[in-house]
């Protein structure tokens, strides 16, 4: 770590404009006023020894090594909590200074465990260093300590009962009290930082110690390894498992985590071309420094032994797979995909891009389709999860992403969270969220069950709408009637900023009787005073921001709840300034990315329709073809025209359909009607099962490129090793375009990116020479906003006058009754993400090694359920089993799984029916029977089989090897 250790720099300065001189050992400084005297010396190059003092949490004064003189006062206050004062004159080092330190670190190294050569954070523990730092050498206590003493009793095998044993329980990271000094700093940044409150100091004196919970293991106490508490550290008390068996890293690189939409940066720590640890980098502007367990330790995917690195082919899908060379493999997909086409016409094959891939990745992808198959059939999972915002919030701001950036949620005064859990989904943001809602913001949810973010500790909702599943419309639609029928909407913001004629004609609509809370609480089941109570809140209190999730695209109205919500805020009059707006938190790392590139059938990158004469002009003088000017086929089309018979093949990119995807039967009846399915991905997964072709692909930490994360925020990814498979995705794009006739020559993403910026208005001034400048910029970033958009909407929406749309309630065509009575909605837990191919191989797995389906005590009753139970789960579309977990967080009526596991197959079970907009899928509506079961279903002990089957090539694979 050193002395000065990058992220530790004592309490940050405050916001104040006021500025602060004084004098630091003679030295000249000027600082904002509330600036501390550690950080203030820092400005002028002076390290001040310290061991309780870092970033990441506010200042604490415990461990008296900071101390420094200042003129005029007396006695020797702690530099980290005393703040500047004008004409401050301060001394850091002088006799008595030195040795105050010199005497507090002997009393620490006298206690703690002499094992220095052998200890894990040898060359980066701050004990040492700041021992060396007060000029330590010896110590006159002797080194007979409790800690030392359990230290080697514990290496001798010796029993005490007040010795606290080494904690080995959480997989990723060990805790060892005999080597705490008691700093608090852990248990400050699991509570200012992550905000769980998971650990605490027990004991007093020699014999205090770090404590999970009640005398609990970290694995079984409330921790949720966001690895914040080993961040903290600075000692080998808590330390990375990673770091014991591989040792010390010696570079490091920084880049983006490929997990969920926060677009969390990180700095891969490294030796050679091992990984060691993912340290969350304290200038990430979307993370702050900060990390969940998935980011933080769950990266041992990338060197799973299930990872295929070899190119593959098969004629039948039902034949054994062969081992090609590169040149084979494109040769072989090239030559099918001219065949299918010639066979079949022109639209006969279409392709499918990945939202966990980069930008450039993306773009290539739709090329390949728009110039190379000279159709527009490609799609992605981002419409699967998230087109109903950009239509949407396109229809009614003229743009079609969110708002703000993360720090905007700063200055929020109530937040409203709908359809989305970001404590298990975004838990980063949501660790903001909470920070925030702990210093006094407010926060309504609207969610059928009571999440995390409805109950944590410390941040709990004032407001919780449990509406029935389907009702999103009926409900926010009545929470505009309640704003407007009390006149608590901003009249000179709309008048100013959208058409007056447009709002009266929706305020009407609104203010009718149907819409009241007490009409809506019929169909929705929210208590009427609730909706009115937190309409009043979101309207009265500040600055009041929206954020939401799947639980609201992922729906048949979609589209119209997307637009309930842009009506609400625009009546309101938040936009356009800090701590507002309308914010989509994304799923996956690159679904904004994948929407802007041009991934739907519809439009070119930057959402420009494929009809549009001038901007089709823009990519075939560029690309030497002309272009269709139909849009193409999306996922559920191209699935219809296969069992039809008119759809052939199919380029996967990084995405498990068959697992994703709605209506698993329907799925696979298209799949298997084609002819050639390319699977690009790094491992087999299931949509494979009927692939003729695997390419096998690169994870975030073999290639470069550029991720856009929730917030438009376009973040470097950087290579840290060399692709294990040979080649990046972007390559294996660009060598199938090749085998294609296509004549490419990108030699780097850079050169795609500026392609990019050429032809889409949004991206205009981004290139990779910005980013490594700014660390990241948020789009629009053009010759308007040159270094990027933090705030949409500022002086004006994007399409002129924000425009008010009438959101009629529909009711979902999924109907519960005396077959299917309960609704089935579907969501994510923390440990996992998407449909678990990733976390599923990492150690993960022990917190949530499967999918259970949560019931209300109510129907568990009523049909003989206890818990841990397998029951048969079923719907009009399909079935499967699952063990029941009984809890009342689920409401009477409803029930709710997560997806992660693909021995379970939720989406069996869920149906075809989609927005009506965007044809994205109501996966958060089904309407289910469940019953007592004996255990997993036909086709769940076959793939059970085939799985066990595949275990057991892969033993006697390695066993050869």
């Amino acid at each position: 770590m050193g002395l000065i250790h990058e992220i530790d720099y004592g309490t940050p300065a405050s916001r104040s404009e006021k500025q602060v001189t004084l004098t630091v050992d003679g030295f000249t400084v000027t600082v904002p006023e509330g600036t501390s005297i550690m950080r203030a010396s820092m400005e002028a190059g002076i390290a001040i020894p310290k061991l309780c003092a870092t970033d990441m949490v506010d200042a604490f004064g415990s461990c008296r090594l900071c101390l420094v003189e200042v003129e005029g006062r007396n006695g020797t206050p702690s530099s980290c909590t005393t703040p500047v004062a004008p004409g401050m004159v301060v001394h850091t080092q002088t006799g008595r200074l030195k040795d105050i330190r010199r005497g507090v670190m002997e009393l620490y190294i006298s206690d703690h465990p002499l094992d220095c050569l052998t200890c894990a954070a040898n060359g980066d523990c701050e004990l040492q260093d700041m021992a060396g730092a007060v000029g330590l050498r010896d110590v006159r206590y002797g080194y007979e300590g409790d800690n030392h003493v359990f230290a080697k009793g514990r290496a001798d095998g010796e029993v005490n009962d007040r010795w606290m044993p080494k904690d080995e329980s959480n997989p990723y990271f060990t805790y060892d009290p005999s080597k705490c000094i008691v700093c608090s700093r852990c248990v400050r940044a699991c509570e200012e930082v992550q905000g769980t409150f998971a650990l605490t100091i027990e004991g007093r004196g020699f014999e205090s110690r770090v404590s999970p919970g009640m005398h609990e293991s970290f694995l079984s106490s409330e921790c949720v390894s966001c690895g914040a508490c080993v961040q903290a550290c600075p000692t080998a008390t808590l330390t990375e498992k990673s770091v014991i068996e591989i040792g010390q890293p010696e570079h490091s690189v920084v880049t983006t985590c490929a997990y969920c939409g926060v677009g969390c940066s990180f700095k891969a720590e490294m030796r050679g071309e091992e990984v060691v640890r993912m340290v969350p980098w304290k200038d990430g502007k979307a993370n702050r420094g900060h990390s969940c367990v998935k980011g933080r330790f769950a990266w041992g995917y990338a060197t799973h032994k299930d990872r295929i690195l070899n190119p593959m082919v098969r004629e039948k899908i039902t034949d054994p797979w062969r081992e090609v060379t590169w040149d084979e493999a494109f040769a072989h997909v090239a030559s099918e995909f001219r065949r299918i086409q010639y066979q079949y016409g022109r639209a006969s094959i279409g392709g499918i891009t990945s939202s966990r891939c980069t930008n450039e990745e993306t773009y290539l992808v739709q090329k390949l389709i728009r110039q190379g198959f000279r159709n527009n059939n490609v799609d992605t999972c981002a419409r699967v999860c998230h087109s109903p915002t950009g239509y949407g919030l396109g229809q009614t701001y003229g743009t079609s992403a969110g708002t703000q950036d993360f720090d905007s949620v700063e200055d929020c005064d109530v937040m409203m969270v709908i359809g989305a859990n970001p404590s298990a989904a975004h838990p980063v943001f949501a660790s903001r969220m909470k920070k925030r809602i702990r210093q006094g913001a407010k926060l309504i949810v609207l969610d059928p069950r009571e999440t995390e973010t409805v109950n944590s500790v410390h941040a709990k909702a004032d407001y919780h709408l449990p509406l029935r599943p389907g009702t999103n419309v009926a409900v926010v639609t009545a929470l505009a009637h309640v704003i407007v029928t009390e006149g608590l909407f901003d009249e000179a913001f709309i008048r100013e900023r959208c058409d007056w004629s447009e709002f009266e004609d929706w305020a009407a609509f609104v203010a009718e009787p149907r819409n009241s809370p007490e009409e809506v609480e019929k169909v929705s089941g929210v208590p009427a005073e609730t909706i009115r109570g937190a309409a009043r809140l979101y309207a009265t209190v500040g600055n009041g921001a929206i954020y939401y999730g799947l639980g609201v695209t992922e729906h048949s109205q979609g589209s119209t709840t997307v637009m309930a919500i842009a009506n609400l805020a625009m009546a309101t009059g938040n936009l356009g300034r800090r701590g507002v707006g309308v914010n989509p938190l994304r799923g996956q790392n690159n679904v904004q990315g994948a929407c802007d590139m041009g991934s739907f059938p519809h439009e070119l990158p930057g959402y420009r329709h494929i009809s549009g004469e001038a901007v089709r002009e823009v990519y075939e003088s560029l690309w030497g073809v002309k272009l269709d000017n139909e849009p193409g086929l999306r996922i559920p089309n191209m699935l219809d025209a296969a069992v039809e018979g008119s759809f052939k093949g199919i380029y996967v990119q990084g995405e498990d359909i068959l697992q994703s995807d709605p209506d698993t039967h329907h799925v696979a009846a298209g799949l298997a009607a084609m002819e050639c399915v390319v699977v690009h991905d790094l491992f087999l997964n299931e949509t494979a099962n009927y692939a003729h072709v695997f390419l096998p692909g690169s994870t975030f930490l073999e290639k470069d490129g550029t991720f856009t994360n929730a917030e438009r925020r376009i973040n470097r990814v950087r290579k840290v090793m060399a692709p294990k498979n040979g080649l990046a995705d972007w390559e294996v794009t660009q060598r199938l375009a090749q085998a294609m006739g296509l004549t490419w020559a990108y030699t780097h993403p850079s050169e795609i990116m500026a392609e990019i910026a050429q032809t889409t208005p949004s991206f205009a001034s981004v290139s990779y020479e910005l980013l490594e400048e700014k660390g990241s910029v948020q789009w629009p970033c053009n010759e308007k906003a040159p270094e990027g958009t933090p705030i949409m909407h500022v002086d004006g929406f994007v399409r002129g006058k924000g425009k008010f749309i009438r959101t009629e309630y529909v009711a979902t065509d999924e109907k519960t009754g005396p077959r299917f009575p309960l609704l089935l909605t579907t969501g994510r837990i923390l440990s996992q993400y998407n449909v678990g191919a990733q976390t599923r191989r990492t150690d993960n797995v022990v917190w949530h090694h499967e999918d259970r389906l949560e019931i209300h005590p109510h129907d568990a009753e009523q049909r003989g359920i206890r818990d841990g139970d397998w029951v048969r789960l079923a719907s009009r579309a399909g079935e499967t089993t699952l063990r029941a977990l009984i809890t009342d967080r689920v409401a009477p009526g409803v029930v709710y799984t997560t997806f992660h596991h693909p021995d379970t197959q939720a989406n069996v079970i869920t149906t075809d029916f989609s927005d009506w907009a965007t044809n994205c899928p109501e996966y958060k509506v089904t309407a289910v029977q469940v019953a007592p079961s004996n255990g997993p279903s036909d086709w769940q002990r076959e793939y059970e089989e085939q799985a066990r089957m595949s275990r057991r090539i892969e033993g006697r694979l390695e066993a050869a090897e």
